[in-house]
């Protein structure tokens, strides 16, 4: 059954065309994610469908009776209101008796207790929690969700993609979280330079039919360059338009030229930009940090190496934040060290954007940063690294009030690299980022030269780049596990299911868990043990080419062929190196764990 359709939506803010003659329809049973860049106009597409903008042509027609619910990105509250008066707004009178318990059950899912507290006292991502529950429990044919997992802790957003499994309405929403998209949806319409693309597939599904229309355009491209070369030819040969044939054919080549085919979307662009590490990183000893009553870290140890890759995870308010506010320098422990190397240089990627002048110019913000940036393509100006980061001339003089969430994100995320940091520590960074930052900022994770640690909701983010876990226990303990996210929900759901009881007379008091076992993961046992042998052939191979150098001097052509490959192969060598030092110290740590033991 349709329930909802938009027809020929049209939307443009100053100059930019936002969405261009956009077509979707809601049917029943239908669960589709809108995925896109920042800044392309999904949560206006969102707003004008749920009634809350109007586009400037076009038309959105419900079906009679649909009802339809919101969960903007940023939630606005009548002054005063408690927590469960605003979550039962949306129920009738006479079924909030009924419906109060159903209200406090999916609060306390969302870790939200005092049901009487006043929201104007809760947090940012409190409120978004809060009008998260209102939006379940208020009954509506079509649910539409603005980033609903942002502000969720990983347990937050495993509940709310089983209630959205089984949800019987239809479900409209944007999210960055791809395992969610994967899990949760049935189709995917993606908006692109003002055009919506729709895919009846789940996230994985979509990906492969994606490629295939890409790929489809891209050989429709190739088809149409080979006919105009062919009709360039013809016409160049002295053709004159005499006959009707060649009149026809001197039209259809200006026909075919003036037709485009956008192949090259933006993408977004990173380049390694990082400073040399001395050996040691950053060592944490046995700190301990209480509030209150609640003691959010105990007795935590950790030497950092140059090339860890940790994420960190635990439920809301356990003090994951805190960590790196120690770790920084801002927050100071209640006992133990935290001592930071000579030439450490920390980019913190923090979750409000602090630093942030609203005000501000996005160029002018860069700008105080450094206004020229050495990258491995060469120096590059504050306004090329702009474009690179996929900000148009017209952005980059904006003032950062008025570019997207998204978009500022993705400024901040600028801000930081530019200052070439060896050490990255990012506070949930996936929050408002779309999905193509997302996938360039892992890929250019894999292969930073220095250490990264990771607050994050997300678990496809922490699968890709974490190959430990640090998480928090409720006693104030830090666990470590190798490998991804789902490596480590899988052992402690297997540890969970092989726990038994623990015996009524055992003390609970200062109970500890214990910190599990450093080891290699496979894929870096390996690695340890190929290493030496890769880095013995790339010598070999600078040699020879240093050999053919001094052979082949006067040949220009090839002297410059030869000096480029031995440029390749030498800062192969340099991360090579830098590799088996990582390996190498982890090898020692692993050894004096041992014999401790």
């Amino acid at each position: 059954m349709l329930l909802l359709t938009a027809e020929k939506i049209r939307k443009s803010y100053t100059e930019k065309m936002l969405l261009n003659d956009v077509v979707l329809g809601i049917n029943s049973g239908d669960k589709i994610g809108v995925i896109g860049i920042n800044g392309a106009g999904k949560s206006t597409l969102l707003k004008i469908i749920a009634g809350l903008d109007t586009p400037d042509s076009g038309t959105v027609t419900r079906s009679g009776g649909v009802r339809v619910g919101y969960l903007p990105q940023n939630p606005v509250f009548e002054a005063g209101i408690t927590v469960l008066k605003q979550v039962m707004r949306g129920i009738a009178e006479q079924q909030r008796e009924s419906k109060e318990y159903e209200c406090k059950a999916i609060l306390t899912k969302l870790g939200i207790s005092d049901f009487d507290k006043p929201l104007d006292q809760l947090s940012g991502g409190q409120k978004k929690r809060v009008s998260l529950a209102s939006a379940l429990v208020t009954p509506v044919e079509v649910l539409i969700l603005d980033e609903p997992t942002n502000h969720l802790d990983n347990d937050m957003v495993d509940w709310l993609e089983k209630y959205l499994t089984r949800y019987n309405g239809a479900l409209l929403m944007v999210t960055h979280d791809r395992y969610f998209l994967d899990r949760v949806t049935n189709k995917i319409v993606e908006l692109q330079d003002g055009s919506l693309y729709s895919y009846e597939a789940n996230y994985t599904k979509y990906l492969e039919l994606k490629e295939e229309r890409e790929n489809m355009a891209a050989a429709s491209e190739r088809k149409r360059q080979s006919l105009l070369k062919k009709e360039l030819a013809w016409i160049r040969r002295g053709a004159r338009a005499r006959s009707t044939k060649q009149k026809f054919r001197v039209e259809r080549f200006e026909e075919m030229s003036a037709q485009s085919v956008d192949l090259e979307t933006d993408r977004l662009q990173m380049s390694s930009m990082s400073s040399r590490l001395g050996k040691k990183i950053i060592e944490i000893s046995d700190i301990s940090k209480r509030y209150g009553d609640r003691q959010l870290i105990r007795g935590f140890s950790y030497f950092l190496l140059r090339r860890d890759r940790v994420g960190i995870v635990g439920p809301n308010g356990c003090g994951k934040s805190t960590l790196l506010k120690m770790i920084v320098g801002t927050v100071p422990p209640d006992s133990g060290t935290v001592e930071v190397g000579e030439t450490v240089r920390i980019g913190y990627f923090s979750q409000e954007c602090e630093e942030m002048d609203p005000g501000q110019r996005a160029m002018d913000y860069i700008r105080e940063i450094a206004s020229e940036v050495e990258t491995p393509e060469g120096t590059l100006t504050a306004s090329q690294m702009l474009e690179k980061f996929l900000f148009s001339s017209d952005l980059q003089y904006s003032p950062i009030k008025k570019l997207s969430g998204g978009e500022r994100r993705r400024l901040y995320l600028l801000g930081i690299l530019m200052q070439a940091p060896n050490v990255l520590l990012f506070d949930e960074p996936t929050n408002d980022l779309d999905i193509q930052t997302l996938t360039i900022l892992e890929d250019y994770l894999q292969n930073f030269s220095g250490a990264v640690i990771a607050v994050s909701h997300d678990r496809y983010f922490l699968d890709k780049v974490a190959e430990h876990i640090f998480s928090f226990e409720p006693n104030g303990t830090i666990q470590d596990t190798v490998g991804g996210y789902s490596d480590y929900w899988e052992q402690k759901t297997q540890t969970q299911e092989e726990e038994p009881k623990a015996p009524a007379a055992k003390s609970k008091q200062d109970v500890r868990v214990k910190p599990r076992k450093l080891k290699f993961s496979f894929k870096e046992q390996r690695e340890y043990e190929e290493i030496d042998g890769v880095i013995a052939g790339l010598e070999k191979q600078i040699a020879q080419v240093n050999n053919e150098i001094e052979q082949k001097a006067s040949d220009y052509l090839l002297l410059t062929e030869l000096s480029a490959k031995k440029e390749a192969l030498e800062a192969e060598l340099d991360e090579k190196t830098e590799r088996w030092v990582y390996l190498n110290e982890l090898a020692d740590r692993i050894a004096d764990q041992n014999e401790n033991v």
